[in-house]
């Protein structure tokens, strides 16, 4: 009984973050892409994204135009991509996202036994497949298997998912075990205010952060209510950083100022690179 009533609360709260979601994400692309394209022509291979939610950002990966006149992703640059998603009230917009980016799409459906959505694999065999997993990669025991059957990753991407992560660290861990050596993890993360004379931050634009920062630690408790489990007070890009298992990391910070809420949502964005001798293990 306790079980069931858990998973309804968990179905319905899923439920209303996608309404919130419908808005926030046009609000956050909005403030995000720019930064975004910096730094998505660089993910290649065999990937891995943590929470796309409607992967609207798909649109600024390496495309081409194919024989046949479609203008799809490249299929030379992206060889497979998985994506990540826990919530499946995000599935139908994830899923026509990939579509119009030209992958095929298909579902786990050890993950995601429920689905009823029609595979578009085995009709477009020479597009690139795109595989939708429900699940995180908070406890590396409970990792769906077709997330493990995929690696190692050449890149593995978190685009605003590592604030809803319940154990940031044991993500990031797992996100390198998950890579193979020399492979990427690209992410542009919204974090607590970084402190003022920060070096690492690129745009300033005269924000006050250390008011900003205390407004965060205030309003976090509320937020993270409001957010379906969204933290903004943490120091995601620090904690990358301090991982063990990278051969180098670069990332930059900026305080967007284009509204309000911008100013409780500063940015890291970069990419971390795991070292050679990190060898990809189950």
């Amino acid at each position: 009984m306790t079980k069931h009533i858990s998973s309804t609360y968990e179905s319905i709260c899923d439920w209303l973050f996608k309404l919130l979601w419908i808005v926030e994400s046009e609000r956050n692309n909005a403030k995000v892409d720019v930064y975004r394209k910096m730094i998505w022509p660089e993910i290649s291979g065999n990937v891995l994204e943590i929470g796309p939610g409607f992967a609207k950002a798909l649109q600024f990966l390496n495309h081409v135009t194919l024989n046949d006149g479609t203008f799809a992703v490249d299929p030379n640059t992206i060889h497979s991509y998985t994506a990540l998603e826990p919530n499946p009230f995000l599935y139908s917009r994830l899923h026509a996202n990939a579509e119009s980016n030209g992958f095929c799409v298909q579902y786990d459906r050890k993950s995601y036994p429920e689905c009823t959505e029609v595979d578009t694999l085995a009709t477009r065999k020479n597009m690139v497949p795109f595989t939708i997993v429900r699940g995180t990669l908070d406890n590396f025991d409970k990792i769906p298997q077709a997330v493990l059957d995929g690696a190692p990753y050449d890149t593995v991407l978190t685009s605003f998912a590592l604030c809803t992560a319940k154990d940031p660290e044991a993500t990031i861990n797992n996100i390198i075990r998950l890579l193979k050596p020399g492979g990427a993890h690209v992410f542009i993360e919204h974090v607590r205010q970084p402190p003022p004379g920060d070096p690492l931050v690129i745009e300033d634009n005269n924000v006050n952060a250390e008011l900003w920062g205390k407004i965060q630690d205030w309003l976090n408790p509320v937020w993270k209510i409001i957010g379906h489990g969204c933290c903004i007070d943490r120091r995601t890009g620090e904690t990358i950083a301090n991982a063990q298992g990278w051969e180098s990391v670069e990332y930059k910070n900026v305080r967007p100022v284009i509204d309000l809420q911008s100013r409780v949502m500063p940015l890291s964005f970069g990419k971390a690179i795991k070292a050679q001798d990190e060898n990809y293990n189950q």
